[in-house]
């Protein structure tokens, strides 16, 4: 047979086209103009919305007292300005006490997490024991209830050990969170069984084992934890407002309630108030972000 005959009797299939491509229709890598004005108009849309409120109370903050800080649209742009409302908060209450507090309380807060959740993920994810999917059951049906719901209880348990109106008491319920052992439960579980199974084998303990196999693949996940409860912890208004009657204990956020109340009529001060408190949180987000945005994308085990 000769090769014009096989040319002949070989048919070459046409390409298959994909589903999501249709003829006609522009692919991912190239968009169409309104999909492209479209999207940058969502993007806006959503700046907008979620900065939007940080940049109003900013401007708000540095607006000296001649400025109407009620026009529409805003002036983002302060004609006056000046940092008297800021001196102004630093006058009227101890900022940096508070700010001590919730620190104390937010790092304990961060500590405690990280060790419990690693231990409870850990425990979940690979190892068996009777009563594991009841207990699991428990610790999730917690992310149901709102914190409301239990506020009575925690403020009852708290008193009976003794721990009202002490940095301790606003710390203890917070010491470790559901979320975050589901957090960590995900990452351990990703680990594969026989790594952890040849490490028994050759004699690993568990603590051995927690150090050298499953702590390098959980703690990009771990660092989510820590800034997440680091976060919470300092911004938590109800309940150190519900344990704390000292005002020489309270904490940043608690004590920003008493420029609301003494100085309601001018926002301008509470609004120096809020960026006093919002802006350790900035810091410490653009110093970490790097670990954090590592951590949501930790999967698989490291080689």
């Amino acid at each position: 047979m000769s090769a014009a005959t096989i040319s002949d009797t070989v048919q070459v299939k046409p390409k298959r086209e994909l589903p999501w491509r249709r003829r006609g229709e522009a692919g991912f890598d190239k968009p169409t103009l309104l999909s492209f004005v479209g999207r940058y108009v969502l993007l806006i849309f959503c700046l907008i919305i979620t900065i939007g409120p940080f940049i109003w109370e900013l401007s708000t903050s540095l607006k000296g007292q001649g400025e109407d800080i009620y026009s529409f649209p805003p002036n983002l742009i302060p004609q006056q300005p000046t940092l008297d409302n800021y001196a102004e908060v630093l006058r009227t209450i101890p900022v940096i006490n508070y700010a001590w507090h919730s620190l104390a309380v937010g790092i304990a807060t961060v500590i405690t997490n990280v060790i419990f959740a690693t231990f409870a993920g850990y425990a979940f994810a690979q190892m068996k024991f009777k009563g594991k999917g009841i207990c699991m059951a428990i610790i999730l049906s917690t992310l149901l209830l709102p914190g409301e719901v239990t506020l009575t209880s925690q403020y009852l348990t708290i008193k009976s050990l003794g721990l009202a109106n002490s940095l301790a008491g606003v710390f203890l319920p917070g010491a470790i969170s559901a979320m975050n052992v589901l957090l960590m439960y995900t990452a351990a579980r990703a680990i594969p069984n026989s790594i952890l199974d040849a490490a028994a084998i050759d004699g690993a303990t568990t603590y051995q084992r927690l150090r050298h196999i499953v702590w390098p693949n959980v703690k990009g996940m771990a660092s989510v934890v820590a800034l997440m409860s680091f976060i919470g912890a300092w911004d938590d208004f109800l309940w150190p407002l519900v344990v704390l009657n000292d005002p020489a204990k309270y904490t940043l956020t608690v004590g920003m309630q008493y420029l609301q109340s003494s100085f309601g009529a001018n926002q301008r001060v509470v609004a120096a108030g809020t960026m006093i408190a919002l802006i350790p949180l900035i810091i410490l987000f653009a110093c970490a972000q790097k670990f954090f945005f590592k951590g949501v994308e930790a999967g698989g085990v490291k080689g």
